[in-house]
């Protein structure tokens, strides 16, 4: 990428002269502090305004219907009470209220003589506690004898409260009136508030560009360089990386200059050797995808092919033993039994191999994973192996954790963890496993955080010069006659733990038979399943 040196820039004059700018300047600054006066004295009338509605408007009528409410309350009250029990003192309260609400009824009449709604919320009320004294409370009271309670009729008892029911609705839309009341009134005062604060913003905003308008025309001098400068970088900006900066103007100007010229051809170098690394990043993937493919045609030889040639050996050798046996000595037999178990320790290594090369290369799925619940599923394969072998699962008092990964590749971790146990158990002593689990330790978001889990058993232990060999794949460290199995289960747990993120090693302190220990990170809240690791070649 070449750089070119900057077009010069042309310079064009101004019809006002420093004195005709300062002047005009000075013009809209002292027309904008007027109109800000004006605005501000039209705002401030209009939240007297306001607040005087609000205050001594809203707020009183507000208390005054609490007070109406209250007082229709009271009656309804002592009408029961006076029905209930024939005392006359229950009256008391009936007719105070009536007082009460007649005296609030003024009182909200005067306050919101200009707020139709709110007046006609007091004549609804009026007209509803009357129509509820005349049909039920007035007939009630004077159905009573004093002195001598008596069962009300249910009938007239749910007719009552019908009618006050509707009082009650009447109550909830004069609430809701002045509710709005206030809260239009609040709304108005923000708005005047904000109004207020935007004037005298501008007000500082104006003066403040006023102020830099002046000290531009003062310092014409750095009005071209500074032009120069940024047109060069809108068009660095836009993508012309060969955009050279001439240096020119003050010395504080050319220092940025140079500044911004360094910081222009360092993005010229990163971005040369960012193409360059995409190139070779383009090659490597090529070639990665061509590798993977021939993985791919390798496993699956090695699962149709390979085993096809092994199958017929084994089927041959069995038909041999099968015609022949008769005519074999013990010798023959066994060298046919050799040949079948071999091939039949060939195929399980191949398919061994295969399911330890695709862990977290095909289709690995990266899902929200109870580990109860996988280890549920691996303990239902193992089924028949702990029956058999009368073990004991012991679980956490805790439920395990979840965690993101592939729900499969750690349902095979438990099996073949708990199986490994089962297998290397002592002479005459049933398996006891424990599983236990710890959260993480630290606060979130101190890094990564990640679960600890601990599978113990009681089993002949491993030597601390074998805890690394362990997991190595086809490693043994023991002959094939005393435990079976071809060497690959704790490498496969292995490799499943660190796909995942975690590592697994063995707890050397701990004697009395093995104990596993493995790590697995902790779900972040934004954390986003992730794609299959497809492309890697293992």
């Amino acid at each position: 990428m070449t750089s070119t040196p900057a077009e010069g820039t042309s310079r064009r004059s101004s019809p006002l002269t420093v004195q005709g700018w300062q002047t005009l300047v000075l013009t809209i600054m002292g027309l904008l502090i007027l109109g800000a006066g004006i605005a501000g004295g039209v705002l401030l009338s209009r939240y007297d305004e306001v607040a005087h509605q609000l205050f001594d408007e809203v707020q009183p009528s507000r208390s005054a219907a609490y007070q109406m409410q209250a007082a229709l309350r009271d009656q309804e009250t002592a009408a029961r009470g006076y029905a209930i029990s024939a005392d006359p003192q229950f009256l008391t309260p009936y007719y105070a209220g009536q007082q009460a609400q007649a005296a609030a009824a003024q009182q909200i009449r005067e306050h919101a003589s200009g707020r139709s709604n709110l007046v006609d919320d007091v004549d609804a009320l009026d007209r509803a506690a009357d129509a509820w004294r005349t049909a039920f409370a007035e007939p009630l009271i004077a159905s009573v004898r004093p002195g001598s309670p008596a069962v009300i009729d249910p009938g007239v008892a749910d007719r009552g409260k019908v009618q006050f029911d509707r009082i009650r609705a009447l109550f909830d839309t004069q609430n809701a009136h002045l509710d709005d009341a206030r809260a239009d009134g609040i709304a108005d005062l923000d708005r005047i508030r904000w109004w207020r604060n935007a004037v005298l913003g501008a007000v500082v905003v104006a003066l403040l560009l006023t102020a830099a308008a002046l000290a531009v025309v003062m310092h014409t001098a750095v009005t071209r360089p500074l032009a120069s400068l940024a047109a060069s970088c809108r068009r660095i900006t836009e993508g012309d990386f060969g955009q050279r900066i001439v240096v020119q103007g003050p010395k504080d100007i050319r220092a940025i200059a140079v500044d911004v010229e360094d910081m222009r051809q360092r993005i010229v170098d990163e971005l040369d050797a960012s193409k360059r690394a995409g190139a070779r990043l383009d090659e490597q993937t090529v070639e990665l995808r061509r590798s993977n493919a021939e993985l791919e045609q390798f496993a699956y030889v090695a699962s149709h092919d390979l085993q096809e040639p092994l199958r017929k050996v084994t089927s041959f050798c069995q038909l041999l033993e099968k015609r022949y046996r008769d005519k074999l000595d013990d010798r023959g037999v066994e060298y046919i039994d050799f040949a079948v178990d071999g091939a039949k320790r060939m195929q399980v290594l191949i398919n061994d191999l295969l399911t330890f090369s695709r862990v977290g290369r095909l289709n690995a799925a990266r899902n929200d994973v109870d580990l109860g619940a996988a280890l549920d599923d691996g303990l239902a394969n193992l089924a028949v192996a702990v029956e058999e072998s009368d073990a004991v699962i012991v679980r956490p008092a805790e439920p395990l954790p979840h965690v993101v990964g592939d729900p499969t590749l750690l349902t095979m971790l438990w099996q073949n963890l708990i199986g490994n146990a089962m297998k290397f158990h002592r002479e005459g002593v049933a398996p006891r496993i424990v599983i236990e689990w710890e959260p993480p330790d630290g606060a979130a978001g101190s890094g990564e955080r990640l679960y600890s889990f601990t599978m113990t058993d009681n089993g002949i232990g491993i030597a601390p010069e074998f805890v690394d060999k362990v997991f190595i794949i086809f490693q043994r460290l023991h002959g094939r006659d005393a435990y079976g199995g071809t060497g690959i289960g704790l490498a496969l747990c292995k490799k499943i733990v660190e796909h995942h993120g975690g590592t697994i090693w063995i707890d050397t302190s701990f004697t009395e038979g093995t104990r596993f220990r493995f790590t697995l990170p902790e779900p972040s809240a934004a954390q986003v399943p992730a794609p299959s690791l497809e492309g890697t070649a293992p």
